[in-house]
């Protein structure tokens, strides 16, 4: 990826040029105070690339948004998305999501949008198993569509969170021929998260004239670095999708090559889908921390990946990260059984945040190193683990959360 200046701008989805955003409480969720039904909606017809769950269990609006990407040659101008019910295994799924989308095309043309049924991108989140009512959905369908805006980002990204604690949004702008262009997202994530794909709800808007073959190309490549190397609990989610639609309304000469412009892009992507990476992480059901996994000096970006991830998914480690307490040796057990080829007395592992840094071991072997400088390390609310190969110049993070009391709390009454 090459060196550019990215701005980061508010606005989430609703950054890029020509698109509009709402979110509203339908019903679903008895807070009323919780939107539980959201829209995005561009001026113009987008090419659209996406990725899935890699659970085998996949919930019915994945099936469907396939289904009618394939349909319209990877065309779209909407996305429709509920919380609190996954629409997951059940009987009546498939023809609910078809619905949702048939419901929202219908609203729009109603304004004068334009949109088919094909184009609407469909996504739900929340308990899985329980049938998703329609009723409440259609009867405020009319009400979303009429407060569609170019600043409710907030409101739809409200409207795809369950037990997240903050709303998850990044945007930046970018120069390109000449052209301003804008990478904007919102993302919804706190716990059974874990590769790979993505993970959790996440949807991505840009002006940017690009293929939609590239675009496809750009996303995998970006996820394989961030949302993939992302784990909370070690549970792949049902639901997992990721899209990205880009509209061209920047005005940019349209990317149909891997050339330079491709390489500016792909920066941007991996900038946003970072931070909302990270954003995911920190906010982990239970979380009081956020632990970034640097794995250096391994031969390959596999590698590299692998080790990091292996960290970031110990739960043991995680456990330890929640008692400050800088049991080394649980680092180098979960490097030492990840599946991957190194020689493990080279590897050095140093913990750091802003408090400060301690090198814990050297050459596969520890070190000695003040207890009370390490609690006052780890006391901090972003840990770093600093993990070097000695093997290779290829480096990869990964990002996960410490594991709590309070994980616990709520996935033991998480349906209620």
């Amino acid at each position: 990826m090459l060196e550019r200046t990215m701005v980061k701008i508010e606005g989430g989805v609703c950054a890029a040029k020509g698109f509009q955003a709402n979110g509203l409480n339908c019903g679903l969720n008895p807070d009323k105070n919780k939107n539980d039904l959201g829209l995005v909606l561009s001026d113009v017809l987008c090419d659209t690339a996406a990725v899935y769950t890699s659970n085998k269990v996949k919930g019915a609006p994945i099936t469907v948004t396939k289904a009618n990407l394939e349909k319209s040659g990877k065309k779209s101008k909407a996305v429709i998305v509920n919380s609190k019910n996954a629409n997951t295994c059940n009987a009546d799924g498939v023809e609910k999501a078809q619905k949702m989308c048939q419901l929202t095309a219908s609203e729009l043309n109603a304004k004068g949008y334009e949109v088919k049924a094909e184009e609407v991108i469909v996504a739900s989140t929340g308990v899985i198993g329980q049938i998703l009512p329609i009723e409440p959905i259609a009867d405020s369908m009319q009400a979303l569509v009429a407060g569609l805006s170019y600043d409710g980002n907030q409101r739809a990204a409200n409207a795809i969170m369950t037990t997240d604690t903050v709303m998850k949004e990044y945007a930046v702008s970018f120069e390109l021929d000449g052209k301003t262009c804008v990478v904007g997202g919102m993302a919804k994530g706190s716990g059974m998260i874990h590769p790979n794909m993505a993970t959790t709800l996440n949807f991505v808007t840009t002006d940017l004239a690009i293929d939609a073959e590239l675009l496809q190309k750009a996303l995998s490549e970006i996820v394989k670095v961030t949302y993939n190397c992302l784990s909370v609990d070690g549970d792949t989610s049902t639901n997992d999708m990721l899209t990205v639609m880009a509209n061209g309304l920047a005005g940019n000469p349209k990317i149909d090559s891997e050339n330079e412009d491709y390489e500016v892009f792909k920066t941007a992507l991996y900038e946003v889908l970072m931070n909302l990476t990270k954003m995911l992480a920190k906010d982990g059901e239970g979380a009081t921390k956020l632990l970034e996994c640097s794995c250096a000096g391994a031969p390959d970006l596999d590698t590299a990946i692998t080790v990091a991830k292996s960290v970031i998914c110990s739960p043991l480690f995680k456990c330890a990260m929640f008692g400050e307490d800088a049991n080394w040796g649980r680092i180098l057990c979960a490097i030492g059984y990840a599946d991957a080829e190194f020689d493990i007395d080279k590897v050095d592992v140093a913990l750091a945040s802003a408090n400060g840094t301690i090198e814990v071991c050297v050459d596969g072997a520890g070190v000695a190193f003040s207890e009370e400088e390490a609690k006052v390390v780890l006391g901090a609310d972003e840990i770093y683990i600093l993990v070097n190969l000695k093997q290779g110049d290829v480096s990869a993070k990964a990002w996960g959360c410490d594991l709590t009391y309070d994980y616990v709390k709520i996935n033991g009454d998480y349906r209620s």
